[in-house]
């Protein structure tokens, strides 16, 4: 071979530049050789080997595929690099600058391979148990950060043919303007460790955030913003650095402890509010839940009233028993007795302020499902049947009449000439 290019440099010497044409035509195709073979032959041969794998159609197995490429454009590349020395009579300057956009052009698919390898260790890293708790996306962005920042030093460098030391060295008089650029970079990897460390937010999560008009799950942690998918399933993004100089609500304590709170009135109106007399409360003994409300009632009502009798108090100052007292120990027994109501936790029946629409009622308990539906439906069964047998009990819920059938609304002008009417009345008396 290299007796034929010996004989071949010989027979061109009148024409020195025909022969270097040729050697780097040479050089090109042998680029372009390699280039084929590593694609077509060792590239095709890995991608049937890691498709047979089980995770080879998935996206990790994409990912591998997709490193594994952009490493295949570093073998043309040193090709070429390496075999522009190869040509005669080249200028020195030629043959720097070739081989500089070469390795500058491996470095940067370095950087691209290796920024593909950061997202292969996340998808790895979702398959652990805990991943949700404690995302890694920004720590890996961040990382790609890093990846990218020393290859643009390198590609510079290697391009101006400069050591990248020098150029480091030169960074820290811009150290002010690298933090002026990478200051939303900096906060909200500083929120992320915050965010991290103190497990305030984790991918699944419920927030609630109403300044940025954000409620609903958490789907995203990156390095810069957190995605919520709201109820509506539009997404919101939000600023990481948010999530601590801001106030939000996260529900997941909610959904650890097991139980969801009802917390709803009733609104009683007052005119049906009064006592019960012993007819009633016989009546009202038909209920199992309570039989021993009554019987307790009885006996401590007994008991206040007959030491009323032997102090010589008139009937007037004796205790009965009410039907909204008896009505709210109902409610209370009807709870304790609800298969779908956390026995364990809080569970009161209470009486509100009384206001302009009555007495309010409220009912304050947890639900053994936190599901959203199967939450509304126990709660709507609830107060179903509140509703209904609120009757029994003789009370009334209040509610703001709307109909106007029944009352006679005089116009305008009956009302001004009723004023008239009064004005000449009060004018003839005097």
């Amino acid at each position: 071979m290299m007796k034929w290019l010996e004989q071949l440099q010989a027979s061109l010497a009148p024409y020195p530049w025909a022969y270097s044409a040729i050697v780097a035509g040479v050089l090109i195709l042998t680029a372009f050789l390699v280039n084929w073979i590593t694609k077509r032959i060792l590239l095709r041969g890995l991608t049937r080997i890691l498709r047979a794998l089980p995770s080879g159609e998935s996206e990790e197995g994409k990912v591998r595929l997709a490193i594994i490429s952009r490493l295949a454009n570093i073998v043309p590349a040193l090709v070429l690099a390496y075999g522009a020395v190869a040509i005669p009579d080249v200028h020195d300057t030629l043959e720097t600058i070739i081989r500089n956009v070469c390795i500058a052009f491996i470095v940067l698919t370095t950087a691209l391979a290796l920024g593909k390898l950061l997202d292969l260790v996340e998808i790895a890293y979702r398959r652990r148990p805990d991943a949700p708790n404690k995302p890694i996306k920004g720590y890996l962005q961040l990382g790609k950060i890093v990846v990218f920042t020393v290859a643009t030093i390198l590609i510079v460098a290697t391009l101006i043919n400069r050591n990248p030391l020098i150029l480091l060295s030169g960074l820290g008089a811009m150290a002010a303007v690298l933090m002026l650029i990478f200051q939303d970079t900096i906060l909200s990897l500083v929120a992320s460790l915050q965010l991290g460390s103190n497990d305030m937010v984790r991918i699944g999560d419920w927030i609630e955030m109403p300044s940025q008009n954000a409620d609903g799950d958490v789907i995203e942690i990156a390095l810069h913003t957190v995605k919520v998918r709201n109820w509506d399933k539009t997404i919101t993004t939000l600023p990481v650095r948010k999530l601590i100089t801001d106030s939000f609500k996260n529900w997941r304590g909610m959904q650890e402890t097991g139980g969801r709170r009802i917390k709803r009135s009733l609104y009683i109106d007052q005119r049906s509010v009064r006592f019960l007399d012993e007819a009633e409360m016989q009546r009202l003994e038909d209920f199992v839940v309570l039989n021993n409300y009554l019987e307790r009632k009885r006996r401590e009502l007994a008991e206040w009233n007959r030491e009323l009798e032997q102090q010589g108090a008139k009937p007037i100052n004796e205790r009965r028993v009410t039907n909204l007292g008896t009505f709210r120990a109902y409610v209370e027994q009807y709870l304790r007795n609800n298969a779908h109501i956390r026995q364990d936790m809080t569970l009161l029946v209470r009486q509100l302020q009384p206001g302009a629409t009555g007495i309010p009622l409220e009912v304050y308990c947890f639900t053994n499902d936190t599901r959203w539906a199967v939450y509304e439906g126990i709660q709507s069964d609830i107060f179903d049947h509140l509703l209904a047998i609120l009757p029994i009990f003789d009370l009334r819920v209040f509610q703001q009449c709307s109909d106007t059938s029944g009352m006679v609304i005089p116009s305008p002008a009956l009302l001004s000439q009723s004023a008239l009417k009064a004005v000449e009345q009060s004018e003839s008396s005097r």
